[in-house]
């Protein structure tokens, strides 16, 4: 309760300093030889950019706390009767990974991490991307996953079978009026799930590599050591309880035998040419979608391969089982074994929902301070996500996510690629796949739910260069998505308008790297009146400050790390700007941006010149803005400004390096004059020729 009451208060605060600087900026426009109008209308808009920013936040962090007082987790005998056969058949569910030559380590932990998710009725597809027919080591990473991923089926299945035969066992064992030894059956039952814990410690990751050294040891200590210890957990309450009842036992071995029993395949969608060959991950989720529930025989010409539909009972290639569910997960992504029980039974209690996620959280432990403070922004905005939820204003989160199949039926388009149609539940029109598709739902009347609890974990960037590329695609996009916004405002689902609060947090989530890159955009361009400064202008990011400070603390930060986060949320801004850029280049050209995936890799990847530059240029921006403010005695501002200097340059040092941005400007200006000696070379050629 007192949290929120402070978070109150600061959003109180936040507005106090906004109107009484908005004041400021107005009564110095209008005093005799004041400000121009324009520039009194730059610096209003500047302030309510940085004012929303900050509202937002609080809001969302006022949401979260209303929902973690009254959140209770659900209970083992409620997740439990999803095995009860007699209660009905569990829905399906199917698991898909989308997957771009990713390293092999990578998938298996992903792979297992849905595997060992508690489900009874599940599957998993590695949704293999891959260049078919490419270089030869493409061509022998893409052989080597296709090989782990029959292997680890193989290996599920031998275990499955084993732990069935003994459900046929204890089936026969206590069929009709045979004579039932309770204790002796849940002995046995006991001493099956210590195999079975044994068993899944063998699947632990041996520790090889020292870059992605706390990953391995979180997915062995929190995937596979926290499967081991449930299993023995449920193996010491047989021995130790009272003698359980018939039905009870019957679950037990049922439970067993459904705990490995899954299949575990790929599917390559390159191999079928009338399938989707866009290149980005909607596409490829969008081509296995469209065969759920269908059967296939496959058409060979000398060119290519093509499938084609049968009717139900007759001859096929192969069939795709129907599902209720899909679980979309990253392959750089990792789930808790609990986490498929916990979100089919938020599912289930409400059938409106349509998307069910944990918004995903960061690996602890990062070795490299860059991987640290990246994994911090990534924590805060699980926060961030939850308040959300209490506001109705729920964005898919793309790394993990439990898609209710009806719900994307009703979302369902059709589109013509290379003269087949195919079929569209997940737009592809920006590369914020994710997003997009939630605007889709809720005009349809579809709800999102961000369930609170921390269920799911993704990689980040250890370097600056991966992470330019990650951020960058997250901000390229919101802009194009804002008409989506718009539509659903002007024709709401059912008739029911957006709140205004659902309405500030949706459109600030796509806004913000729009607005931050505007606002430093203006503050370095365009020169305004200095009496325009307000002091208020610093003040009324001070709540927000101090409560993010102490938001990182809760997620298991120091005060030193904040520092460091707002440093890299400082650099992020013309990265932000990059992906606006992209976004309208998009707008203006008609054409799709590029995927960009996120590289994995233990070396250093490199920093586009462009970015290094302007990390180059941040602090002494800021510098010169200090110095300007002490000249005019604005003291205050000039402390704000020469703090965001000091950031800024110690972010340089400690999240890029000198050499390092050096090192990527060299290779940088390499790559220009070799680009333009070979354009000088072609535009010289032909008249060599004549």
């Amino acid at each position: 309760m007192r949290d929120l009451t402070v978070t109150a208060l600061a959003m109180v605060a936040t507005v106090l300093a906004f109107l009484l600087g908005a004041d400021h900026v107005v009564a110095s426009a209008w005093a005799p030889g004041g400000a121009p109008a324009w520039q009194a209308a730059t610096a209003l808009l500047l302030f309510a950019g940085l004012s929303y920013g900050s509202l937002v936040y609080l809001l969302a962090r006022f949401g979260h706390g209303c929902r973690q007082q009254g959140f209770t987790s659900l209970g083992r005998p409620e997740l439990d009767s999803v095995y009860d056969e007699h209660a009905g058949p569990a829905p399906r569910v199917c698991v898909l990974v989308p997957s771009y030559k990713e390293e092999l380590r990578v998938v298996r932990q992903t792979l297992l991490s849905a595997a060992l998710s508690e489900y009874p009725a599940k599957r998993i597809v590695l949704l293999l991307d891959d260049p078919r027919g490419g270089p030869g080591a493409d061509a022998d990473a893409l052989q080597a996953t296709r090989e782990l991923v029959a292997a680890l089926h193989a290996r599920f299945e031998q275990a499955a079978q084993r732990l069935e035969r003994e459900l046929a066992g204890f089936m026969f064992r206590t069929a009709g009026a045979r004579a039932f030894d309770a204790a002796a059956e849940a002995q046995r039952a006991a001493g099956l799930y210590e195999a079975l814990a044994a068993w899944v410690e063998q699947l632990a990751e041996p520790q090889a590599d020292a870059a992605f050294a706390h990953v391995d040891d979180f997915f062995n200590r929190h995937i596979v050591q926290a499967a081991a210890h449930a299993h023995r957990e449920r193996a010491a309450q047989l021995r130790a309880g009272r003698a359980p009842t018939r039905r009870e036992l019957r679950l037990e071995f049922q439970r067993l035998a459904t705990l490995l029993r899954m299949d575990i395949s790929a599917f390559e969608r390159k191999r079928f040419d009338n399938l989707s060959h866009a290149p980005n991950k909607a596409m490829n989720l969008n081509s296995y979608i469209g065969l759920l529930g269908r059967a296939f025989r496959v058409e060979r010409t000398p060119q290519d391969e093509q499938l084609r539909e049968v009717p139900a009972g007759a001859p096929a290639d192969f069939s795709v089982p129907a599902a209720d569910y899909l679980l979309t997960l990253d392959a750089d992504s990792l789930v808790r074994p609990d986490y498929l029980l916990k979100l089919t039974a938020v599912m289930a209690r409400d059938e409106r929902i349509a998307v069910a996620q944990t918004p995903y959280s960061s690996h602890p432990g990062a070795p490299g301070l860059l991987e640290r403070c990246a994994g911090a922004q990534t924590d805060i905005q699980y926060l961030v996500h939850q308040g959300f939820t209490f506001f109705g204003a729920t964005y898919w989160v793309g790394a993990n996510a439990l898609l209710r199949v009806a719900a994307l039926q009703d979302i369902r388009e059709t589109v013509v690629e290379r003269g087949f149609e195919v079929p569209v539940f997940i737009q592809d029109k920006t590369v914020i796949e994710d997003t997009g598709s939630t605007l889709d739902l809720v005009r349809r009347g579809w709800t999102l739910h961000n369930h609170p609890e921390r269920l799911a974990y993704s990689a980040t960037p250890p370097d600056f260069g991966a992470l330019i590329i990650q951020r960058r695609r997250w901000a390229n996009g919101g802009l194009i998505i804002l008409a989506d916004l718009l539509r659903y405002v002007a024709r709401p689902a059912h008739g029911a308008r957006p709140g205004l609060c659902e309405l500030l947090i949706r459109a600030h989530y796509l806004l913000s790297p729009t607005l931050s890159s505007l606002g430093v955009a203006l503050l370095a361009l365009l020169p305004l009146d200095p009496a325009l400064a307000s002091p208020w202008l610093a003040l009324s990011a001070l709540p927000y400050l101090l409560l993010y400070a102490q938001d990182l603390r809760r997620c298991g930060y120091g005060w030193r790390d904040f520092v460091r986060v707002y440093a890299l949320n400082l650099m992020l801004v013309p990265v932000n700007a990059a992906g606006v850029l992209q976004s309208l280049r998009q707008m203006l050209l008609r054409r799709k941006a590029a995927f960009a995936r996120t590289p994995k890799v233990g070396d250093r990847t490199a920093s586009p010149a462009g970015h290094v530059a302007a990390q180059l240029s941040l602090p002494a921006l800021a510098l010169a803005g200090a110095l300007l403010a002490a000249h005019h005695g604005q003291w205050l501002l000039s402390g704000f400004a020469a703090f965001n200097a000091l950031c800024l340059a110690y972010g340089l040092a400690r999240f890029i390096g000198v050499g390092a941005a050096c090192a990527d400007l060299k290779l940088g200006a390499a790559a220009w004059l070799s680009r333009a000696r070979r354009g000088l070379r072609q535009r010289l050629q032909p008249r060599r020729t004549a």
